[in-house]
């Protein structure tokens, strides 16, 4: 029996992240996700996504080309959803109905699917289930989805493990390798090493960061740059505005935390601030609402910005969205006067987030903080760790797993280069056990 994996999205790119697995009749996705900087680009033009049929979308480029997938049509059995992000799950509303398949997570991660199917008015044809890590769900006689408990930059991200007859294939797009995280537990070494004592067949590897020589830190190392910079600094005076990943729950109760012990009044603004803080709720993981008064839509934003300069903006920690720069950011309308709040010297902005390695990210970034900087602001860069693996990580990960081949994921060719070159270090042979892939462009094993 041939294992087919059929690399969607995310291979050509930073983003749009989408894997097909085959194992003789039955095929599982895994992910099905945006390209943001496309998705940015449309929404910034002024238009509407909810005018877009899927097949425009594609051609648009914002979602994964799914008509590769074609002939594999009819074996689909499941669609099964690493983690809560965008990039990774952006897609599924709008793919998903192509398959008569469940749609699968961790609970954390289907509910944040459902909030998005509600925000957007889409309906899932599907069935939704939640599967918590460290637990399994047959596909097929010949096929098992197992989810393993990793740790990533938003709760509850799993590996996927696909079993077939002809044995793993191990998909890792995202992960880091956090032994102290904030919420949640440390990564399944365990179960990872089991894994390996039979030989996974093929290892999937988040690849982005394979070129940076160190291990990601832990997001404990985020919480003490944190700590550093929000109890350490001269603020008093001046309002105080932090800027982080929605998605990162843990990022966000450290904020709480420190902001209380300033005596500062904690607001978050933003849509997706709402959603993810929402979500986390929903599920009993933290309520985040008891810790912050959390607004989510444009004019109530505004009305709060009224109330918060007649109160003085000098007693709230503002959390706001915005650290990629994004056009209709909370952020980026405070800089261009949309809000009615004036940025004064000696304010504090800390970033707590670096732009994602794309050009119109890291560009628009560069312009915000130039205004910022007129502005006489206190700018604190980079009061972030990664949630991706770095390349001891990633060494660390193919010891464990003993993969017979290694596909570099999570970006194009040149970007995922270093993750090849650390396996040929590792005694693989280039074109052989390790592959790099485009997108379209099926593997067999």
């Amino acid at each position: 029996m041939d294992v087919k994996l059929c690399p969607v999205g995310g291979y050509s790119e930073v983003g749009k992240n989408m894997t097909a697995i085959k194992a003789g009749d039955d095929a599982v996705i895994l992910d099905m996700g945006f390209h943001l900087p496309s998705l940015v680009k449309f929404d910034e033009s002024g238009n509407s996504r909810r005018n877009l049929s899927p097949a425009q979308m594609i051609k648009l480029g914002i979602i994964p080309n799914n008509k590769v997938l074609q002939s594999w049509k009819s074996s689909i059995k499941a669609i099964a959803c690493s983690h809560a992000h965008f990039d990774h799950v952006g897609a599924v509303p709008y793919l998903s109905n192509d398959y008569k398949a469940p749609i699968l997570g961790t609970p954390f991660t289907t509910e944040f699917l459902k909030a998005v199917a509600r925000d957007e008015r889409l309906q899932f044809k599907n069935s939704v289930k939640a599967i918590n890590t460290s637990s399994s769900y047959k596909v097929s006689k010949d096929m098992k989805i197992e989810f393993i408990t990793t740790t990533h930059s938003t709760p509850q991200s799993a590996m996927i493990a696909v079993h077939t007859k002809k044995g793993v294939i191990l998909y890792t797009n995202d992960f880091k390798f956090d032994n102290h995280p904030i919420i949640g537990k440390k990564p399944n070494y365990d179960r990872l090493k089991e894994l390996g004592e039979k030989g996974v067949l093929a290892v999937v590897v988040d690849s982005l960061y394979a070129g940076h020589h160190q291990k990601t830190p832990s997001e404990k190392i985020a919480r003490e740059l944190l700590r550093d910079v929000m109890l350490g600094s001269e603020t008093q005076g001046n309002p105080m505005i932090v800027t982080c990943f929605s998605s990162n729950i843990a990022r966000l109760k450290s904020i709480c935390e420190f902001g209380k012990k300033l005596n500062r009044k904690i607001v978050f603004l933003g849509r997706s601030l709402a959603k993810y803080s929402t979500v986390a709720k929903k599920i009993e993981l933290i309520d985040l609402f008891k810790e912050a008064e959390i607004v989510g839509f444009g004019d109530k934003i505004k009305k709060k910005f009224v109330s918060m300069n007649k109160e003085g903006v000098e007693k709230y920690l503002i959390v706001c969205t915005g650290g990629q720069a994004e056009q209709n950011s909370v952020l980026n309308r405070m800089i261009n006067g949309h809000f009615k709040f004036d940025f004064c010297a000696e304010d504090s902005m800390i970033f707590s987030n670096r732009a994602i390695p794309v050009s119109p990210n890291i560009e628009n970034r560069e312009r915000m903080e130039a205004k910022l900087e007129k502005f006489g602001v206190r700018i604190f860069k980079d009061v972030h760790v990664s949630g991706h693996a770095s390349r001891e990580d990633l060494r660390d990960l193919v010891k464990m797993v003993n993969p017979g081949h290694i596909i570099p994921g999570h970006g194009h060719n040149k970007l995922v280069k270093p993750m090849e070159e650390l396996a040929v270090d590792m005694g693989f042979k280039a074109g052989r056990d390790v592959h790099l892939c485009k997108n379209g462009k099926t593997i067999t094993f």
